[in-house]
């Protein structure tokens, strides 16, 4: 069974075309989602963020958010710290879940494959790419938030040109119609190179 890693920059629409996968059968991990579920329930995870934010990165026994944010956008190596705490957990996590695939290839759609090595473990990569304005549109109306905390956000990831270069696949993230024309062929082409 072939890993297929599926990333992009932030407001690009990685969910989007993850759906268009699952809606095809494949089976799609969502790493953040699953990051975010670990960070609540593992023990281990726990104690590591607690020793490393205080007690005060959880509230009623739930990861405290805007307090755990708050000091990794004025510290950065804060967010290394933290990803070395999780990361290795949520890839323990993702073998498990694969084991119990019954499918060509599963979709991982990690935000941050590339920055933090994780596409070396995958067999294809996808990037869904997208104009910096139109992202930075969809994620004012989505999340709530100023076009500064985008941009931040953005200058954190690498630029799409650096991802495209490491890609098998880039799907160009501008109309839905489009989107799931260019998902369904590279579907049929992963289907065909795994006969």
């Amino acid at each position: 069974m072939k890993i297929v890693g599926l990333t992009g920059g932030i407001g690009s629409g990685k969910t989007t075309v993850a759906k268009q996968f699952a809606a095809l059968g494949i089976p799609v991990y969502i790493a953040d989602e699953e990051a975010k579920k670990l960070m609540n329930t593992s023990k281990v995870i726990k104690r590591k963020l607690i020793e490393l934010f205080g007690n005060e990165a959880y509230v009623n026994n739930q990861l405290n958010k805007p307090f755990i944010a708050n000091i990794i956008f004025n510290d950065t190596s804060y967010l290394q710290k933290m990803n070395a705490i999780v990361h290795p957990r949520v890839a323990t996590h993702f073998k498990k879940w694969q084991s119990k695939q019954n499918a060509p290839y599963v979709i991982k759609e990690v935000a941050i494959l590339f920055e933090n090595g994780g596409y070396k473990q995958c067999d294809y990569v996808i990037t869904v790419t997208a104009p910096k304005a139109l992202r930075i549109e969809r994620l004012l109306k989505r999340d709530n938030t100023t076009t500064d905390k985008v941009e931040a956000i953005m200058k954190n990831q690498w630029s799409d040109a650096e991802k495209v270069k490491l890609s098998n696949y880039v799907i160009s993230n501008t109309t839905l119609e489009n989107t799931t024309n260019q998902v369904s062929e590279i579907h049929n082409k992963m289907l065909n190179a795994m006969k």
